[in-house]
């Protein structure tokens, strides 16, 4: 999916956001400057949760609770995490099925918190002025499956 500039990011991330419930994980990579916050921006808008969401790199790990009766957001930077053990050490297994998890930079590394997830790859152009990206998804399990077309279209 081509994504023309950050306010777009931004409506994606709400059209998922639109589409969560508790217990699911997104996982986000791409480059720094890529749109991985904006489009966490974007989710929790969609779910109301009490924000800003704003970037969680050094905190590594940021709850933000619904403003209403839904689920809270987990918005997770693994950038900085070195290890399977760091990550255990946030216990994000532990609210998991409560949650919606959003996790920036986790490729290779949070999957293993759950057979159901959604994951993005956001790649954008090499000339920084170019501000269209292009996003890939990747629904593993049945869940994010019947929820994809409504994603894409």
């Amino acid at each position: 999916m081509t994504v023309p500039t950050a306010a777009d990011m931004h409506a994606l991330g709400r059209r998922v956001g639109s589409h969560v419930r508790p217990g699911d994980l997104i996982v986000v990579d791409g480059p720094l400057g890529a749109g991985k916050t904006t489009f966490a921006q974007g989710v929790g808008a969609a779910m109301d949760v009490r924000g800003p969401v704003t970037s969680p790199t050094f905190v590594i790990a940021r709850v933000h609770p619904s403003q209403h009766a839904g689920p809270d957001l987990v918005h997770v930077d693994a950038y900085r995490l070195r290890s399977l053990t760091e990550l255990d050490e946030l216990d994000l297994d532990t609210a998991l099925g409560e949650c919606v998890t959003v996790v920036e930079w986790g490729h290779g590394m949070v999957e293993v918190l759950s057979d159901e997830r959604l994951e993005l790859v956001i790649a954008r152009s090499d000339n920084e002025s170019v501000e269209e990206r292009t996003v890939e998804f990747l629904a593993v399990g049945e869940r994010w499956l019947a929820v994809m077309p409504g994603l894409v279209s």
